[in-house]
């Protein structure tokens, strides 16, 4: 029988149960495409290390001896469409199986289900064997709860995979050392410099120059610095283990614009693409600190793989849980468009300024500044979650919409009406200059509410509740704000909405 199957750019695992050996009748496919550029406005490095990787992968299945079909997004006989590559595939080497590992964005899903439909050969769908969790487990385990609460999911996964537990409770009794990680770094412990790859992408940005594919953002095509196959992906987290580990906990919520990765693993990519396994990540840190327990504290560890085993495999249950109705979610109703600024970096705003830039420069910014900084100011500002979306999906290298869309739409954007965040992630200005170096030097003063040079955090914040705060009338965790919100004096509520709405009205000028 001759079986074909399809490998999707973010399905590069090696050790998937499909490549335990090699069948001479049975085909891989994968294939760049305009379907996958396109559908949003990508950062070039994405693109990049999409393409790069996805040849490494070819490669070395070749290498060993599996049969590989390819194609690069220059060649001409690629129709750029998944349907019509399958379809032109089955016929040319007269298919009679096709098979595909679950896809983890829905519209593959659903397109996947449609090409099937349309083939008269079998099919069959397998997992991608990469999450710890099916896509309907976290579906199951809230089942009738009101409130998804991470925590509880969290608690739920270390018990089930025996994750820095001793017996049925947690290593050194504690579940969660998220008050050890909230640390502002002041140069006071040296940052490694990053491990570098360095490798040359000219021939690959050509192409995609050449086939007038539409990006964002800026690359050095000589020192391309991603980990782009599996080889590198394993240095990367033996550097973690060994290099940042020891501090990663303590400052994972720190801003700090010397540094652009601190102490944050840079694993993110590596993973979402599958090169290596959350598990295999998890692995490796664990036994780190069992080995390194006198340098390593569990604070550490644990924050590391809370994001992980918790967060990561919670945004997931929750994009398949709520899809396809959460794609729409605007439940704060925000309609705003999205300043110039987000596609530039050009901003008087000094924490927006470094982290946007940082994110066209490097196609990255840690949780932090995705959430506090530039999703907060989206959010005070209003802006459509439709257009923060796709901004988030397009400038990130790590970003797949099944992690994409829950974080910010959800966690940070709060379109989703509290399904993920029990309140918005909404602060002024203080909160920022708590957590980082950067007011100290901004053309803005952090303190000050009204005037020409007063932090835009400050009235957009009180701005934002007052226009809220019938949505959040009956949210627990929002009744401390509103009650300071109803003590200001209608005369300073006053002209601070005033000071907030003459900013979005010139928000191009911040």
């Amino acid at each position: 029988m001759k079986i074909l199957r399809l490998l999707l750019g973010d399905q590069l695992n090696s050790e998937h149960s499909w490549f335990d050996e090699v069948n001479p009748d049975m085909m891989y496919v994968m294939a760049e495409m305009r379907q996958e550029t396109d559908y949003v406005k990508h950062h070039i490095q994405k693109v990049a290390a999409f393409f790069l990787s996805m040849r490494n992968f070819s490669e070395e299945l070749i290498n060993k001896s599996h049969q590989v079909v390819y194609y690069k997004i220059s060649d001409s006989n690629n129709p750029h469409n998944l349907e019509q590559l399958i379809l032109d595939l089955v016929e040319e080497y007269k298919i009679e199986q096709f098979e595909y590992q679950f896809p983890d964005e829905y519209r593959l899903d659903e397109q996947l289900k449609s090409i099937c439909e349309k083939l008269s050969i079998r099919t069959k769908a397998v997992d991608s064997e990469h999450f710890y969790t099916s896509r309907n487990e976290l579906a199951d385990f809230f089942k009738g709860k009101k409130q998804l609460l991470m925590e509880s999911f969290y608690r739920m996964m270390r018990k089930k995979h025996y994750v820095l537990m001793v017996g049925d409770q947690p290593l050194d009794g504690k579940w969660n050392f998220d008050h050890n990680n909230r640390n502002q770094y002041k140069n006071e412990v040296p940052i490694p410099f990053p491990l570098e790859f360095h490798k040359n992408v000219s021939e690959i940005i050509a192409e995609i120059e050449a086939q007038n594919i539409s990006t964002f953002g800026s690359i050095d095509a000589e020192k391309f610095n991603w980990p782009t196959s599996r080889n590198e992906s394993l240095q990367l987290i033996d550097y973690f283990c060994e290099h940042l580990l020891a501090h990663f906990g303590t400052y994972q919520d720190s801003l700090f614009s010397g540094h652009k990765f601190l102490f944050h693993s840079r694993l993110s990519f590596a993973m979402n693409s599958k090169m290596i396994s959350p598990k295999e990540v998890v692995d490796a840190v664990i036994s780190y600190y069992y080995e390194n327990q006198e340098t390593t504290e569990l604070a550490q560890v644990e924050g590391f793989v809370r994001q992980i085993i918790g967060w990561r495999e919670y945004v997931r249950g929750i994009y398949w849980k709520e899809m396809p109705n959460y794609a729409q979610m605007n439940a704060l109703e925000n309609q705003n468009p999205l300043p110039e600024f987000f596609w530039t970096g050009k901003t008087k705003m000094k924490c927006m300024q470094h982290s946007i830039s940082q994110s066209l420069s490097e196609a990255y910014a840690h949780h932090i500044q995705r959430l506090m900084v530039i999703g907060n100011f989206s959010l005070l500002a209003q802006l459509h979650p439709d257009a923060v979306d796709a901004w988030y999906l397009g400038v990130y290298i790590d970003a797949i919409e099944w992690v994409e869309m829950p974080n910010t739409r959800g966690m940070s954007q709060y379109a989703d009406g509290g399904i993920v965040a029990t309140k918005p992630y909404v602060s002024s200005g203080s909160y920022i200059n708590k957590m980082s170096n950067y007011c100290g030097s901004c053309h803005y003063k952090v303190k000050e509410k009204l005037g020409e040079k007063a932090c835009p955090f400050n009235s957009l914040y009180w701005h934002f509740l007052d226009e809220k705060k019938q949505h959040f009338a009956n949210n627990q965790r929002m009744s401390m704000m509103l009650a300071l919100l109803r003590k200001m004096k209608p005369e300073e509520l006053a002209a601070t909405k005033e000071k907030a709405i003459s900013i979005l009205e010139d928000i191009n000028n911040l």
